[in-house]
């Protein structure tokens, strides 16, 4: 398989107080033969200003660095976007809350050497407001977003060619996944921790209009891709918990 190129894309809007530290994670990255891309929503503070700051330093370890800064139609518009560029022969997402463990890329590709996998994902930690870390790791066999963590997802270019993230959904980067698992993809799954979670976004807001939104939307997912209605006791369990643990 050679020398593997990962592109790796952040998609940001309004991230001055955290876009550091998610680049910073990219950048320090054990496995550097990566791209890696920003795609902003036209930020109104110092986003791109902080962006663009690190221009240099990827220059120096030869990644190649874009940034691309225009109105979209929302995050997995922009997400689109992203892969669109992608040259890489593997993709990753790591939205601008959030952050990669050093050798996060180095793990990815190995076990990309070892299965040749579609789509692999792995564990994720969880950091609340206060402070508290908690883990999330796959530990049931059925379908449920409970086990699945879209910041330590990666997949085979080939894939995105196939599936893109439909624009103007809450979940659509778990529709996504549920499409792919319900093919003949070569799906993986690492227990280990690869990416950190800040909560705080608009998929853990408490308003509770918002909760039973959520439930709707998730619940339809899993409806329009031939799972029973029993999955709607999932979906009221999963957005409960994300209440009370946020």
């Amino acid at each position: 398989m050679g020398n593997l190129l990962v592109s790796i894309i952040t998609i940001t809007y309004n991230s001055e107080k955290t876009l550091k530290y998610t680049i910073d994670s990219v950048l320090n990255q054990t496995y550097q033969n990566i791209e890696y891309i920003i795609i902003d929503g036209l930020s109104k503070d110092a986003t791109i200003k902080i962006a663009k700051s690190y221009k240099k330093m990827f220059e120096e370890k030869k990644i190649n660095y874009t940034i691309v800064s225009e109105k979209d139609s929302g995050i997995y518009d922009a997400m689109n976007k992203g892969i669109d560029l992608a040259t890489g022969d593997i993709i990753g997402m790591i939205n601008s809350d959030d952050w990669y463990e050093s050798d996060a890329v180095e793990k990815v590709v190995n076990k990309y050497r070892e299965t040749g996998f579609d789509l692999m994902y792995a564990d994720l930690r969880l950091i609340k407001k206060s402070g508290t870390k908690i883990k999330k790791a796959k530990i049931r066999k059925y379908a449920t977003s409970r086990d699945w963590n879209h910041p330590t997802m990666f997949v085979d270019r080939k894939v995105y060619k196939r599936f893109h993230y439909e624009v103007g959904k809450l979940y659509s980067d778990f529709d996504l996944w549920i499409k792919v698992r319900e093919t003949d993809a070569n799906i993986v799954v690492l227990n280990e921790v690869l990416a950190n979670f800040r909560f705080g976004g608009a998929s853990n807001e408490k308003n509770l209009k918002k909760v039973f939104n959520r439930i709707k939307e998730r619940y339809s997912i899993y409806r329009k891709n031939g799972y029973s209605w029993y999955y709607i006791i999932e979906c009221i369990f999963v957005e409960f918990l994300k209440v009370l643990i946020a």
